[in-house]
Order: structure tokens, then C-alpha cells, then sequence
């Protein structure tokens, strides 16, 4: 698969590196001549230019992406480049920043494929550290496997049924389900999925189209 990635500070330039050891292809964007350098110096093909200006994805290939990840600290830029990519028929994932607040998510939310903020998820990893778990360990089981969390939108196929009713794919495991607004915690058996809902589901990389499939929609 062939990726974009707009920024090659601390959440891209990892990104980048993860899907080029799995074998992807991936361009970095970046307007900091120092970090294009050192993108450059770590063997990445790359891109000196604006990611929120059109002309400079199209530079990089976003016509021909499967995906385009803005993770700049610049809320503003992830965004156009996020609405570039969506005219390009990319999935978009947006990176939200330390400031992260419920108006902003809402505001970007429906717009962008997915939204990221890692410093909420180092806080995550944090506690579950001095709580005694590790954090760290899902990461450390296989190359090959996804973490990410979905919304069940009304009219998906998935509302109304039971956990126990869903038919993932083998190797998929939802391992945490949230009512909208509320936060996330383990999934029983029994609970009916709402439109609003959210999931949070580890699997196999070559299965993740299969689970937004049988989670989304038809068409997904």
C-alpha cells in the first residue's frame, strides 16, 4: 500500500517507520527543512513543501495513496491535508494535539476517517504502567496486527446485535466497547451495540477491511 505522511516530527516520523518495515510504500511531506533532511538521512523518499497546499501532496502521490496521515502539531494543516486526501478518495486520519477538547473533536470528527491524540493515548499508557500492566505488551506481540477504535453509525448492520451475535473475522477481537460519551470499557457478551457506540478492536492487519465491513456497513 502506498501512504502520505505530512509531518516528520515525533508521531510521523514512527509512523513512517512501522509501515516501511512492513513493506509499504510511504512519502513524507514536511515543511521544516531540517526534518526533510533527516527523513531523507533515514532513507525515506520525501517531500520539502506545505502539506496543506494541494500542489505538494499531488508531489507526493496523494492520487495514487491508499491513505494519507497529517500529524503535524499544526491542527489547521492536518486538517486541509486530511480534505485534500478526502478529494482524492484517501482514508484520512487527523492528528489532534495536547489542546484536545470535545468541541474540536466534534467539529473535525465527521469529516476525517479517523482522529488520533497521542498525547491522551501516552496518558492511557501511563496509568495502565503505574497500575502495574503493560502497556506496551499488545505492540510487542506480532508485526501483523491493528489496533484502532470505530463508531457504529445508525443504519450500520452491526446495531442491535449482541457481542456475542457479531461475525468478525477469525483472528479479530473486540476488547472494548463505550456508549457515546462515555469511556471505554470491557465488552460483555450480552451487550446490545447502539448507533453512537464505540469499539475498540485488535486484528489482524489483512482482516481490518473485513471488520469495518461487518461493523459499518455493507460497503465499507
Amino acid at each position: 500500500m502506498k501512504f502520505v505522511i505530512v509531518g516528520y516530527g515525533r508521531v510521523g516520523s514512527r509512523t513512517v517507520r512501522i509501515l516501511t518495515e512492513e513493506g509499504h510504500e510511504v512519502i513524507v511531506v514536511d515543511n521544516d527543512p531540517d526534518r526533510v533532511e533527516r527523513a531523507g538521512s533515514d532513507g525515506f523518499e520525501t517531500i520539502h513543501g506545505d502539506g496543506a497546499d494541494e500542489a505538494v501532496l499531488v508531489d507526493a502521490g496523494i492520487a495514487t495513496a491508499d491513505a494519507i496521515g497529517a500529524f503535524t502539531p499544526d491542527l489547521n494543516v492536518n486538517f486541509a491535508a486530511c480534505m485534500v486526501g478526502t478529494h482524492h478518495d484517501c482514508r484520512t486520519v487527523l492528528r489532534i494535539d495536547e489542546d484536545y477538547r470535545e468541541d474540536i473533536y466534534a467539529k473535525y470528527a465527521q469529516d476525517v476517517d479517523e482522529i488520533i491524540y497521542p498525547e491522551r493515548l501516552g496518558a492511557a499508557g501511563a496509568k495502565t504502567a503505574m497500575l502495574g500492566g503493560d502497556f506496551n505488551v499488545v505492540a510487542d506481540l506480532a508485526a501483523n496486527l491493528q489496533l484502532t477504535v470505530l463508531e457504529i453509525k445508525d443504519g450500520s448492520p452491526a446495531v442491535g446485535k449482541r457481542m456475542s451475535e457479531l461475525e468478525l473475522p477469525d483472528g479479530a477481537r473486540i476488547y472494548a466497547h463505550g456508549r457515546e460519551r462515555e469511556s471505554l470499557t470491557i465488552p460483555l457478551p450480552g451487550t446490545e451495540l447502539e448507533a453512537g457506540d464505540e469499539v475498540a478492536i485488535i486484528t489482524e492487519t489483512d482482516q481490518a477491511d473485513a471488520v469495518r465491513t461487518t461493523l459499518l456497513s455493507v460497503s465499507a
